[in-house]
């Protein structure tokens, strides 16, 4: 059996990660809320930074195949602030599949194992479409 022991930065860095992913959510739901989304997006950059680390986290975002992710992500998030948040989300959106697009394999593996979404991702159709589409990046 394989074990990992995760620091108490990478544990506080997935938290503010999930808590961003939650007021994101909340933000879409109250119906664009520009409060809730804005702390959502704060969370969010913020637990990636603490996860992976702030090296790590400047690396990713200025490659030069992320740039277009990584512009669309600040643009949206600068239009949620200023009270745009309709048009600011649908930027983000873009820019999350962009930056983000080369982890879904990864993410997929990590679902498989959680009980029920497990069960879901193990149905043939679901597994003959990520075994089509492991390792593609999405066109820009």
């Amino acid at each position: 059996m394989v074990s990992f022991e995760m620091s108490d930065r990478k544990k506080i860095g997935l938290g503010l990660t999930g808590f961003g992913v939650f007021f994101s959510f909340l933000g879409i739901i109250f119906f664009f809320d520009k409060g809730l989304l804005a702390m959502g997006n704060i969370l969010f950059v913020s637990g990636v930074t603490l996860t992976i680390g702030l090296k790590s986290t400047m690396q990713f975002f200025m490659k030069r195949q992320n740039f277009k992710g990584t512009i669309s992500f600040l643009v949206g998030f600068f239009f949620v602030v200023i009270g745009w948040p309709i048009l600011g989300m649908i930027l983000e959106a873009y820019g999350f599949i962009v930056l983000f697009s080369g982890f879904w394999p990864t993410l997929a593996v990590f679902i498989q194992r959680i009980p029920i979404l497990g069960w879901l991702f193990q149905q043939p159709f679901i597994r003959s479409w990520l075994d089509r589409n492991q390792g593609k990046r999405v066109p820009v």
